[in-house]
């Protein structure tokens, strides 16, 4: 390798946009946030060092041989977080092999856009993701105490803005903004087009601007363009070996030293260098959207995915480490891929089917057990809904509360899949949930429960995770081809104050009584969602009155739903009707739990 002259950032953002700059198919995918992206112009703008890149030049003749993608322009948290792949000419390229999440930033901050989830939203709310531009307040400094200069991300309407208070030192301060839309310094190379600029924005009219205010515009308009288009900001080594395993090699020992690039990322670059007939990089990424679309939505990612490859193609150590990574594990990862990935796709249609979803499957490595039995068994659809699997189906949701409701695989489960694989493997034909909590009695990773472990769980809340887990167990016979919520018997707007007190609770110890336990278990319920959206706030007994006119069907559903057919729903009685279902799912969680008697 060679030390090479430095380039400025104009050139470089040129060489990506004629896709003489590339990323190889072993590099990872973009993950800088914006804070990252904005700490990164302002450490250009103080003229801070951002580091050596390495580049690895490939000659035209051998482009073909290898997988290049393009840099992502539009970032989109969502709909666009994966490269394209590069459609090149026939001549050379640089693939970037370290440096790509600066150079992507630079690009995407000077050239694009970038989205990424607004909080509160729903993540399929067409508000959820506005796209934002960089751009740079010519007007102060910024207030952030580690920064020098205001570079942000914002939205037109957001860039608009002129004045805005910010709390700096505990004070209320008014802030002057003028927001530069910092990709328009791309066409001011030119040191009189930026002196063009700030008179037609009338930024030296001391009549509208202080002088502080004009002389910071002024220096940092000129400084930024300085930085864009003189200074040869991008020193690089340029690496120009065509051997993939050498350059192979280069990467990783580059990217396992520090926490740059995790083991599953170098998992995956390795997988995409060796897989022989399929692209890995493209493949895997594309089967997480896939599965993560599945019900209501799931988060899963490559990690997910690469563990699951290890576990089902029985390698003995399924841990993240380079050593593993040799070429015939990948060869029989990739001849597994079809059935194993069929597999794990069928374990999260399950799973969803019993309810699941991002908002409530604590941890994602649970489902790789499941995955494996299914493998193991050879099952098709027949898992999802056929008869003959019933059992299997009430044995895999049971087993998935319990795990889910302990923790089980929080930490490091990689021993977890290794005892699972065992019991699999000698219980063809059934999913081994007894040998399973047996084998775990009286060890760290117990799914067996005691009577204190039924107590935390009648006081779990509305809301939790670990609430649905418990809920399922107490609904064993739930009809999953329909989706169900989580709802309160007696509805929650009636436990506040005022309210009980409309209601004929006048006294503060009864209401404290009442408010301490409406959102806890023995208030819960799952309700078909079409049914609970139906049920709004209406008293529960009125409800339920107006919904099973029919005795018969009533008392069938409060059998159903735990609650004995003599007691009291009426609104006034809350805190007897909770005492006595709490009693109830007591005893039905330690029948279902098998809770030993101390």
């Amino acid at each position: 390798m060679a030390y090479e002259t430095p380039i400025t950032i104009k050139k470089a953002i040129e060489n990506i946009r004629r896709k003489q700059y590339v990323l190889p198919s072993i590099q990872r995918e973009f993950v800088w946030d914006t804070e990252q992206i904005e700490k990164l112009f302002d450490s250009l703008m103080r003229d801070y060092p951002i580091s050596t890149f390495l580049f690895w030049k490939v000659e035209k003749k051998r482009i073909k041989d290898f997988q290049f993608y393009e840099f992502l322009k539009h970032y989109h948290e969502k709909d666009a977080r994966h490269n394209k792949k590069a459609d090149l000419e026939d001549d050379d390229v640089i693939a970037i092999l370290d440096g790509q999440q600066r150079m992507t930033s630079l690009f995407i901050a000077l050239t694009g856009t970038y989205a990424k989830k607004m909080p509160y939203f729903r993540w399929d709310s067409p508000h959820a993701f506005p796209k934002k531009k960089m751009y740079l307040n010519l007007l102060a400094p910024s207030s952030d105490m580690e920064l020098e200069y205001d570079f942000r991300f914002l939205t037109p309407e957001e860039a608009l803005v002129k004045k805005h208070v910010e709390i700096i030192d505990d004070e209320e301060i008014e802030k002057d903004f003028f927001w530069f839309e910092i990709g328009k310094i791309l066409e001011q190379s030119e040191p009189g087009a930026i002196n063009m600029f700030l008179m037609e924005n009338d930024l030296m009219n001391t009549a509208i601007y202080s002088r502080v205010q004009s002389a910071f515009a002024i220096n940092t308009l000129t400084k930024f363009q300085n930085i864009i288009h003189q200074k040869g900001i991008i020193s690089y080594f340029l690496e120009e070996s065509e051997e993939l395993d050498k350059v192979l090699q280069i990467f990783i020992r580059i990217n396992s030293g520090g926490t740059k690039l995790s083991y599953s990322d170098l998992l995956l670059s390795i997988a995409t260098a060796q897989w022989k007939e399929k692209d890995a990089r493209e493949v895997i990424h594309d089967f997480v959207d896939e599965i993560n679309a599945i019900g209501e939505g799931f988060n899963f990612n490559k990690d997910f995915v690469l563990k699951s490859c290890l576990v089902l193609a029985d390698f003995s150590d399924i841990r993240f480490q380079v050593d593993n990574f040799t070429k015939e594990n990948m060869s029989i990862i990739e001849a597994n891929w079809d059935s194993g990935s069929s597999a794990v796709k069928k374990a999260i249609e399950l799973v969803a089917k019993f309810g699941y979803s991002r908002d409530n499957l604590i941890a994602s490595n649970s489902i790789i057990p499941i995955a494996y039995f299914i493998y193991k068994n050879n099952y098709d659809q027949t898992i999802l809904h056929t008869f003959s699997r019933e059992t299997d189906r009430k044995a895999i949701k049971e087993w998935l509360a319990r795990v889910l409701l302990k923790g089980t695989f929080g930490g490091t489960p990689d021993a977890i899949y290794p005892v699972m694989r065992n019991y699999v493997n000698d219980n063809i034909g059934k999913f081994p949930l007894e040998e399973i909590i047996e084998y775990y009695r009286g060890k760290r990773k117990s799914i067996s429960f005691s009577e204190d472990d039924i107590e935390n769980i009648l006081e779990m809340e509305y809301g939790a995770a670990r609430t649905y887990c418990a809920l399922t167990l107490l609904y064993p016979s739930l009809n999953y081809n329909f989706k169900y919520h989580q709802d309160h018997i007696q509805p929650k707007s009636f436990f506040n104050k005022r309210k009980l007190n409309a209601l004929g609770i006048e006294d503060d110890e009864q209401k404290n009584e009442f408010i301490y336990r409406f959102n806890k278990l023995s208030n819960l319920q799952l309700l078909q969602s079409n049914t609970n959206i139906e049920k709004s706030d209406k008293p529960f007994n009125e409800w339920l009155n107006a919904t099973y006119s029919n005795i018969n069907d009533r008392n069938t559903f409060l059998i159903q739903n735990h609650i004995n057919s003599d007691t009291s729903i009426e609104f006034n009685d809350f805190v007897d009707f909770y005492e006595l279902r709490r009693e109830r799912l007591k005893t039905e969680l330690k029948n279902i739990l098998n809770v030993r008697n101390n």
